[in-house]
């Protein structure tokens, strides 16, 4: 009796040996899921490479409306055409923000305010001298004021964007939620044989 059931087991363990049906199934559930987060993650790639180039592109557009003399009149105008073109790739619950500064010249663009460092610790302090360029009574890391400034005036024009990602991958190779881009542009406005608005001024750290 023992020996008939043996028999009989080696016959099944020959026969599922020999066995090859549902062999497909079984290789696509353990290659499948990789597949899909690959693809995945080409998609978003993809995706957040095409939505940078459409931002940097509306970008060079909106920079050069700027650096008109009418630009100060039709700002809101300007960041609205940006946005429309970017949100036109992006998912609902895209956030865009807009920042310009104006500089007095290339070379001070996100550059600090100089100023003496007459005790070397590397922070303006202690009455040390300094220039004012933004004049607005404080030393500043970034030497431009807020806005489009004037005539002459180097501006920095800046958007970020950010926007929740297209697939829900992030989770599984920890990503963050949401992508960010940030595209900047630096320009000189017109009329260029105008003068500069940006006259520093010299004060004292505190």
């Amino acid at each position: 009796m023992i020996r008939r059931r043996l028999v009989m087991a080696r016959r099944v363990l020959r026969h599922l040996r020999r066995d090859r049906e549902g062999v497909t199934l079984v290789e696509f559930a353990i290659v499948g899921p990789v597949l899909i987060l690959m693809l995945m993650g080409l998609f978003d790639i993809a995706h957040t490479q095409y939505t940078s180039a459409v931002l940097n592109g509306a970008m060079q557009k909106a920079a050069r409306d700027y650096t008109l003399e009418s630009a100060a009149l039709s700002a809101s105008e300007i960041d609205g055409r940006v946005q429309d073109q970017v949100r036109a790739v992006m998912p609902n619950g895209a956030t865009i923000t807009f920042t310009t500064s104006a500089f007095d010249d290339f070379k001070d663009v996100n550059e600090p305010e100089p100023y003496t460092d007459i005790d070397n610790d590397g922070r303006c302090d202690g009455g040390e001298p300094y220039e004012d360029s933004n004049n607005n009574s404080a030393w500043d890391i970034y030497r431009g004021q807020s806005g489009l400034g004037t005539a002459r005036d180097v501006l920095l024009y800046t958007t970020n964007v950010s926007y929740p990602r297209l697939f829900p991958m992030f989770g599984l190779i920890g990503l963050p939620t949401n992508v960010t881009l940030s595209a900047t542009t630096v320009l000189r406005r017109q009329p260029f044989d105008a003068g500069s608005s940006l006259t520093p001024t010299v004060r004292n750290c505190t």
